[in-house]
């Protein structure tokens, strides 16, 4: 990118920064320190593209103004870990919102995939799920109680290999994201494809709905953690990929980062749902209206955390960075 561009393409941004420095109220620590990080950002692209330029002397001495105010205003909060929780991650996970539709489709594709297979070919289901597991849930079938396999193992030793497995494979499919990518829309692909044959499997032995009042009880909120994973994978490989404004290194290092913050928010989640899958799944007993409700109140925690309140607290800091300029 040619230095002229680089500066019409970023001067507001510095020029909001200078407003933020000028002002002689008391700013927000973190707001200030969220543009500092991006000006310093912008000084490192200059030393390396447009060494000793005018470009990097101005950022140089912005960024030299910042540090000591930020570093004399800034404290660390007590309660960082809310912060975390409340601002930091929200705000970051707005921005890769469009990794998260990508990681949702490819698994949706590829679970419709997955149940066209195990419709038109009579050994998928087998060559996905294995004879073990397919044989062993016909005798349960036979026997009455198709959703007999959550209730064989002891209710903390299936909520505590659930939810590490669980894991497991999230990690996988967040550090696949090294391999541009590819590796972790391999993973969604594999995980749709085994769902969609799985609940096909039961569809045509005529318990659809038994499985999905049983299955998801749990797994609405695994999945969709599964495909958050696989959203921090593809913000790891637009790092490496898409580095913008930034150095491919510098560029890098933020995908590594923000992927990492997705990962971390996965975990109270993983938690909860090896704890419906090995201490509530398994009473197939409970009502529908009770299976239901645990469903949609799980889908409503997905959706308001990770899809509308991002939303919000955007919104919220844009009025406030428009109230700083």
């Amino acid at each position: 990118m040619r230095e002229a561009a680089f500066v019409k393409q970023n001067k507001d941004k510095w020029s909001t920064f200078e407003s933020a420095l000028a002002n002689k109220t008391n700013l927000d620590p973190n707001v200030l320190s969220d543009l500092y990080i991006e000006v310093t950002d912008h000084l490192s692209y200059a030393k390396t593209f447009y060494p000793k330029s005018n470009t990097e002397f101005y950022l140089n001495s912005l960024a030299s103004q910042a540090h000591q105010k930020i570093y004399k205003t800034k404290r660390e909060s007590k309660s960082r870990i809310i912060t975390f929780w409340k601002t930091e991650f929200p705000l970051m996970f707005k921005n890769h919102h469009r990794e998260l539709l990508i990681a949702f489709l490819v698994f949706l594709f590829f679970s419709f995939v997955g149940a066209y297979s195990a419709a038109n070919e009579g050994d998928f289901v087998r060559s996905i799920l294995g004879d073990a597991y397919v044989n062993m849930t016909l005798e349960n079938i036979e026997k009455g109680d198709p959703m007999a396999v959550y209730k064989q193992m002891g209710e903390f030793n299936m909520f505590l290999g659930i939810t590490i497995n669980n894991i497991r494979v999230a990690l996988i499919a967040f550090v696949y994201g090294i391999m541009l990518g590819v590796g972790t829309l391999v993973v969604m692909l594999q995980n749709g494809i085994m769902l969609g044959s799985f609940q096909y499997f039961f569809y045509e032995k005529g318990l659809l709905w038994e499985s999905v009042r049983t299955i998801w009880i749990h797994g609405t909120i695994e999945i969709s953690v599964i495909i958050i994973a696989g959203c921090a994978g593809l913000v790891l490989a637009n790092g490496m990929l898409f580095p913008g404004t930034f150095t491919r290194l510098e560029s890098f290092k933020r995908g590594v980062k923000n992927g990492l913050k997705i990962m971390v928010s996965t975990i109270p989640f993983f938690v909860v749902a090896g704890f419906l899958e090995g201490f509530v799944t398994r009473h197939t007993e409970m009502p529908d209206w009770l299976a239901i409700l645990i469903i949609l109140g799980s889908l409503a925690l997905i959706l308001f955390y990770y899809v509308i309140y991002p939303n919000q607290i955007n919104k919220r800091h844009r009025l406030h960075e428009a109230k700083l300029h």
